[in-house]
């Protein structure tokens, strides 16, 4: 019995961490797409700034 309570919650870690990471990825993804937008309204404002990267 010990070893299916151990079992049971190392699932449970494992599935957690799992859902964690993924809301991790999701955030980064969103925090890099908001930066590339504000990076883009920024040039367009300023006209590009003469230089390209």
């Amino acid at each position: 019995m010990a070893l299916d309570s151990l079992v049971l919650s190392v699932v449970f870690v494992a599935v957690f961490f799992y859902l964690l990471y993924g809301i991790i990825r999701a955030a980064v993804r969103d925090g890099i797409l908001q930066a590339d937008e504000r990076r883009q309204k920024a040039r367009q404002t300023v006209g590009g700034g003469g230089h390209k990267m």
